[in-house]
C-alpha cells in the first residue's frame, strides 16, 4: 500500500493518538485523576479566594468612601534664617481646627465630570455630645445631601426601623446609639456641639452598617443643621467620593490633590493592612495555580514517556509506512491535548460542584460567584499544559529510527 492509503486506513492522526491514549486503560484513568483533581483545586480555590476577597472589599468599603477629599493640615510657618545665623527654635505643632474646604461647590462640580469618578457629595462632620435625661454619649454629626450620599454609603438599606429622612428637625442613628441612649423611633435627642450651640432632633430612623464604631457614634443630619450646629455656615468639611475602578483609588487620590491642593486620602491608603492581606490572597492562589500545573504537566510528560516506549514498534511500522516526524510528532502532542482536554472537563465540573456544594451546605458566611471566564480558562489553561508536557516525549517519539524500533520489542 502507498503511504496516502496507510493513513486513511489509519484514519487521522487523532484516532491513532486516541487508540495508543487508551491502551492503558488504568494508566490513562489515573492520570486523568490527577488532572481533574488539579483542575478542580484550582477552580474552587480561585472561586474562594475570588468571593472571600469580594465580601471583604463589600463589607470594608460598603461604610466608606473610596477617596476622601479633605483641607490640609494647618502648620507653623517660619521664616528662613539670615546667612550666617543659628536658630535656636521651640516649635509646637498646631491644633488642628474645624475647617471648612474653600470654594468646594466647584471642586464638587470638577470631580462630577471626571470619567473615572463615579459619585460625589458634600459632607460636614465634626464631634458633638448627645444627651437623653442624663444618659451622654460622644457622636460625629455628619451632615449629608441625601440623593448624592446614598450614592456613597447606602443607608437606606442599612435601616432596621424608621424611614431615610433627614432634615426638618429629623436624624439618623445607629443600633449601639440607640441601646446606649435608650433611644425609639419618634424619640428626641439632644444634640450639644459647644459655646452654646444645641438642638433637638426627632429619631426618624435606626441604621445598623455592620461597623460597630459608626453604629455607636453617627448621627446622621441634613447639610444646613449640621453647619449650623459646627459653626460652619455654607461650609463642608469633606468631599467623599466613589470611583469606577477601586484599585484604581490611589492613582486618582493623587491626581485629585495635585488638581486641587487638599488632602485626598484613599481607601487604600487607610487600609493598607487590608490591602496587604488581599495581595497575599492573591499571591497564594497564583502559586496554587503554578504548582498545581506542574504537577499536571509531569504527570501528563510520564504518562506519554511511558507510552513512547510501549509503543516504539508501533512508531516505527508507521515511520516505515511513510509518516513523517512531524506526524508522528502530532500524534502524541494531541495525546497530551486529549489528557488535558478531558481531565480539565471533569476537574471544572468537579470544581463548580465543590462551589455549589459550598453555597448551598456552607456556613454561609458569604456567597461564592464562579466567574463565567473561570472554567474555560481552567481548561485552556489544562489543554495549554497537556500540550507542553507532551513535547518532550513527542519529539523522543519523532526521532525513533524506523529500522530500529521495529526491532524492538
Amino acid at each position: 500500500m502507498i503511504p496516502g492509503a496507510v493513513h486513511r486506513f489509519l484514519w487521522t492522526e487523532g484516532l491513532i493518538a486516541v487508540r495508543f491514549l487508551f491502551e492503558n486503560v488504568m494508566q490513562t484513568l489515573l492520570i486523568l485523576v490527577g488532572i481533574a483533581g488539579g483542575v478542580a483545586v484550582i477552580v474552587f480555590i480561585t472561586a474562594l479566594i475570588t468571593g472571600l476577597q469580594a465580601n471583604i472589599i463589600e463589607r470594608t468599603l460598603g461604610t466608606q468612601a473610596h477617596v476622601r477629599i479633605m483641607p490640609l493640615d494647618e502648620v507653623n510657618r517660619q521664616l528662613p534664617p539670615a546667612d550666617n545665623a543659628m536658630i535656636l527654635l521651640l516649635d509646637s505643632p498646631r491644633a488642628q481646627r474645624l475647617r471648612s474646604i474653600n470654594n468646594w461647590q466647584a471642586i464638587r462640580d470638577m470631580l462630577d465630570a471626571a470619567p473615572d469618578i463615579q459619585a460625589v457629595s458634600p459632607v460636614v462632620s465634626g464631634p458633638a455630645l448627645a444627651r437623653r435625661g442624663t444618659a451622654r454619649a460622644s457622636v460625629a454629626l455628619v451632615g449629608i445631601d441625601p440623593e448624592r450620599y446614598q450614592e456613597i454609603i447606602a443607608i437606606a438599606p442599612s435601616l432596621i426601623a424608621g424611614r431615610f429622612l433627614v432634615g426638618d428637625g429629623h436624624a439618623l442613628i445607629g443600633t449601639e446609639l440607640a441601646r446606649t441612649l435608650g433611644l425609639g423611633l419618634g424619640d428626641k435627642l439632644r444634640l450639644d456641639a459647644g459655646d452654646g450651640r444645641i438642638a433637638v432632633v426627632d429619631v426618624a430612623g435606626i441604621f445598623e452598617l455592620g461597623v460597630r464604631e459608626l453604629d455607636a457614634r453617627f448621627v446622621y443630619l441634613d447639610l444646613k443643621q449640621t453647619q449650623t450646629l459646627l459653626d460652619l455656615p455654607g461650609g463642608i468639611t469633606v468631599i467623599d467620593t466613589t470611583v469606577n475602578d477601586i484599585f484604581t483609588a490611589d492613582r486618582v487620590a493623587a491626581r485629585i490633590a495635585r488638581l486641587s491642593g487638599l488632602r485626598a486620602e484613599s481607601w487604600m491608603e487607610t487600609n493598607g493592612q487590608l490591602l496587604n492581606a488581599l495581595r497575599s490572597q492573591s499571591l497564594t492562589t497564583q502559586m496554587i495555580r503554578v504548582f498545581v500545573g506542574i504537577s499536571v504537566a509531569f504527570g501528563i510528560a510520564s504518562v506519554l514517556a511511558v507510552s513512547v516506549v510501549q509503543h516504539t514498534r508501533e512508531i516505527g511500522i508507521l515511520r516505515a509506512m511513510g509518516s513523517s516526524r512531524k506526524q508522528v510528532l502530532r500524534v502524541f502532542l494531541v495525546q497530551g491535548g486529549l489528557l488535558g482536554l478531558l481531565g480539565s472537563a471533569i476537574g471544572a465540573g468537579i470544581g463548580w460542584a465543590l462551589v455549589q456544594a459550598f453555597n448551598t451546605l456552607g456556613p454561609g458566611l458569604f456567597f461564592i460567584p464562579v466567574p463565567l471566564s473561570l472554567i474555560p480558562f481552567a481548561m485552556v489553561i489544562a489543554c495549554l499544559t497537556g500540550v507542553l508536557a507532551s513535547a518532550l516525549p513527542a519529539r523522543r517519539a519523532a526521532r525513533l529510527d524506523p529500522a530500529v524500533a521495529i526491532r524492538y520489542v
